[in-house]
């Protein structure tokens, strides 16, 4: 997850999904599977009818979950609706850079200076400053951008970080203790992503 890697609109062929997350997590993990690929191939399905859509979105959902640490499965498995869709979240961000990087040098700035409205034009001025550092976001056409934005909007809704793709009302995330702490123990910057401030975050003790 370092400042210099490739910018990834993979996202757009999942928004959170976070009951399919949920599905494939808690069928390994009932199985004692390791490999995600034969939870797939044990018979667990998506809601969609296409075998291509329901492929990609599994390789999709399948790279998020690969990334989070036993721990963070656990809560993602056996948590409450609220923590099961932060950690769904903080699965997206530790894949997806560009979501991550808006979500802290953006959204996390405003709510932190007491703005809790995002717009359109907030992301628009996020993605021309990053052209330089991340010129492979000129290489992708008008139409999948406009789906990028889209389908981030949505994410961020989904997770509860906005109140709606409408309105875009930021909304102040309340963690709780078991979800700080598998987060901090695997990498405490990574709360950024939920709007604590970096002070807070340092006097986290668990």
């Amino acid at each position: 997850m370092g400042t210099d890697s490739i910018y990834k609109l993979s996202f757009t062929a999942a928004s959170l999904r976070l009951n399919e997350m949920v599905k494939v997590a808690k069928a390994a993990h009932d199985s004692g599977i390791t490999n995600l690929n034969e939870v797939r191939d044990s018979g667990v399905v998506f809601t969609s009818g296409k075998a291509r859509t329901t492929e990609r979105e599994f390789r999709e959902i399948k790279k998020r979950l690969e990334l989070l640490t036993p721990d963070q499965l656990e809560v993602l498995i056996h948590g409450d609706l609220i923590s099961q869709k932060q950690i769904a979240f903080l699965a997206l961000c530790k894949h997806y850079d560009f979501i991550r990087d808006f979500v802290i040098e953006v959204i996390r700035d405003k709510m932190l200076l007491f703005d809790y409205k995002i717009n359109e034009s907030d992301l628009n001025s996020f993605i021309k400053n990053k052209m330089y550092q991340h010129p492979e976001l000129e290489e992708f056409s008008d139409s999948t951008m406009k789906k990028a934005k889209q389908v981030m909007f949505r994410i961020l809704e989904q997770a509860g970080i906005i109140n709606n793709t409408k309105e875009k009302i930021i909304q102040p995330q309340l963690l709780q203790h078991d979800v700080i702490k598998v987060i901090a123990t695997d990498d405490r910057s990574l709360l950024r992503v939920f709007m604590i401030s970096d002070r807070d975050i340092k006097d986290i003790k668990y």
